[in-house]
């Protein structure tokens, strides 16, 4: 016999688990309530002798170990369902700490932008929105930002004020979504000279490519927001709207800056067939100012200039493309056209041939460029003392001379 082994008693029921000796004969038997029973040692006889080999201590353990681990709170038997039902609620909880959301506290989470196929050409447009469609010329306009790309846009949105800048608003526009900027009065179109528009795209989280900074500059023209059909249907908006184009398809349409190169290029091919109801697709005349009264057209005797400076440093921007000085040119061939650009053009120098220093800027476009060459070689003949240039391409786009009267 050795400590461990387990025994039973010969003349009652029972044993337990040999604890320990008293003398030669007599066993301390331990109980299963952990009583140690003194017991001759001829009353008992062993059932199970414990093994306190190396080897099976370790098989022992690794069996406890298993046990222990295929044990979980819903193996039948570990638990009674009243023990599972009242688990946990004897647990101590701060009642200090509120449970109730704080609806004040600014939200972390934005879900990642969703990108569309075709959307990594950079597409940024302004768009005027009228509070009333059916009285374009008595009502308010909304204006926004139309990003129409899968790149974030930067915005820097700014007018002129003689020879100072004020910023009007700045911020952040989303892929494929647009931005309100502000509303605007008829007043506040009418003195609005210059807007301009910096721009610089990027996209987050993700690798993209390299998108040039772009600085676009719009000379406004008031009696666009007077037009009926100035205003055009669009992807981006349930109501006709005077849409301007910033960049179109990674094309800067406005730049501050020229490049020589592209202006060489411009110059010198012919003019492109121009879908007039197309605003999405072809860059339009957004930025001359039309200087004729309706009464100005062919069909009318009276053939005098109507001036109106705006706060433009008094300079008169005469535009002599046909659609704006003809109200149709059915029946008419294009040498009649031309003469009565030209008519319109003398009728002009007349108007302010007293008037010495006067600044005049004639918008003819560049296409095959004969109405150009018909004012230039007018100029060289009839009036050698006026001084004439190309005007800004920045501020007049291409095609226009300024005449400075002498």
């Amino acid at each position: 016999m050795k400590i461990g082994d387990r025994v039973k008693f010969l003349s009652e029921t029972g044993g337990g688990k040999i604890a320990g000796f008293q003398g030669k004969n007599i066993v301390l038997v331990e109980d299963e309530d952990g009583f140690q029973i003194p017991t001759p040692a001829s009353e008992i006889v062993i059932v199970q002798s414990e093994d306190y080999s190396t080897a099976n201590i370790i098989n022992r353990s690794i069996e406890k170990v298993e046990q222990k681990a295929e044990i979980t709170p819903l193996t039948p038997g570990a638990h009674s369902i009243k023990a599972l039902m009242q688990q946990g609620q004897n647990e101590v909880v701060d009642m200090s700490v509120s449970d109730m959301v704080d609806v004040h506290k600014p939200i972390t989470f934005s879900a990642k932008a969703e990108e569309r196929k075709g959307g990594n050409q950079l597409s940024v447009y302004m768009a005027f929105v009228p509070t009333d469609v059916n009285s374009v010329s008595n009502t308010s306009f909304d204006t926004y930002i139309v990003n129409d790309s899968n790149y974030y846009v930067q915005f820097v949105y700014m007018c002129a004020e003689g020879n100072s800048w004020t910023l009007r608003c700045q911020g952040e526009v989303e892929p494929n979504t647009k931005v309100f900027l502000e509303q605007l009065t008829n007043h506040d179109i009418n003195h609005l000279e210059r807007i301009t528009i910096q721009l610089i795209a990027y996209k987050r989280d993700k690798p993209f490519t390299l998108k040039e900074p772009a600085c676009i500059n719009i000379r406004m023209e008031p009696i666009k927001f007077y037009k009926t059909n100035s205003f055009r249907e669009t992807p981006f908006f349930e109501v006709p709207v005077l849409l301007y184009t910033l960049i179109e398809n990674d094309v800067v349409k406005r730049p501050w800056i020229v490049d020589p190169k592209v202006l060489k290029q411009e110059m010198y091919k012919s003019s492109p067939v121009i879908d007039r109801h197309d605003d999405l697709k072809e860059e339009h005349r957004e930025q001359l100012i039309n200087r004729y009264s309706v009464d100005q057209s062919k069909r009318n005797k009276k053939n005098v200039v109507d001036v109106h400076t705006q706060g433009l440093n008094d300079t008169i921007i005469i535009d002599l493309h046909a659609e704006q000085l003809l109200d149709s040119t059915a029946g008419m061939e294009a040498g009649d056209i031309l003469e009565y650009q030209m008519k319109v053009f003398r009728d002009t120098l007349k108007q302010f041939e007293h008037k010495r220093g006067q600044k005049i800027i004639f918008i003819h476009g560049k296409g095959e460029g004969v109405l150009r060459r018909s004012i230039l070689n007018e100029l060289s003949y009839k009036y050698k003392s006026y001084t004439c240039q190309d005007a800004s391409f920045r501020e007049y786009g291409y095609g226009a001379t300024q005449v400075i009267i002498k």
